[in-house]
C-alpha cells in the first residue's frame, strides 16, 4: 500500500488512462476529470462523460478503477452530468495529439482545417461519424478523409 497519496498524484494517473476509442489521447486530455477526492481510505473520481450515451462509459470506468488500484484504497467512479461537458474542455496537449493522429480537434465549422496539410478547404462527408461525438469530412486539398469531434 502506498502511504502517501494527494489528488496530483492521482490526476497524474488518470493521465495515463487513455480514451478507449482513440488511445492517442487520455480522459484528461479530452477533459473528462471533473473532480478527484482523496480519502485515507478511499479515491473518489467524477468524470464527466463527452455525450450522454456514450457506449465507451463502462470501458472508461474499469479502466479508471484498474489504474487507481495500485494506490492501496477503494476506488468510487462515477459520472457526473450537474456540468456539462464541452469541447471546450480538451486541453492544448489533447488537441495536438487529436490532430498528430488524424482527428480535427473540434472548432467553428466555418474554420475546420484538415488535420494533414492544414487546409480550410474542408467538406462534411457525413455529420455521423463512427460515434455520436464525431463527423466525418474529406480535405479536397490533399483529399484525405478525417474525422473530427463535434464541437459541443
Amino acid at each position: 500500500m502506498i502511504a502517501f497519496v494527494d489528488e496530483s498524484a492521482v490526476r497524474a494517473a488518470l493521465a495515463e488512462v487513455p480514451d478507449p476509442e482513440i488511445p492517442v489521447v487520455s480522459v484528461v486530455d479530452l477533459g473528462m476529470v471533473e473532480s478527484v477526492e482523496v480519502a485515507p481510505d478511499a479515491i473518489r473520481v467524477e468524470l464527466l462523460p463527452t455525450f450522454v450515451g456514450c457506449p465507451a462509459l463502462d470501458v472508461i470506468r474499469e479502466a479508471v478503477e484498474q489504474r487507481l488500484a495500485g494506490f492501496g484504497r477503494a476506488v468510487g467512479v462515477s459520472f457526473g452530468y450537474r456540468v456539462p461537458w464541452t469541447s471546450d474542455r480538451i486541453t492544448a496537449v489533447g488537441r495536438e495529439r487529436l490532430r498528430a493522429a488524424g482527428f480535427a480537434p473540434p472548432d467553428d465549422p466555418a474554420a475546420m482545417r484538415c488535420p494533414y496539410c492544414g487546409s480550410g478547404e474542408v467538406a462534411l462527408d457525413n455529420l455521423f461519424g463512427p460515434t455520436q461525438c464525431r463527423s466525418l469530412h474529406y480535405c479536397r486539398a490533399c483529399r484525405q478523409p478525417f474525422e473530427s469531434f463535434k464541437p459541443v
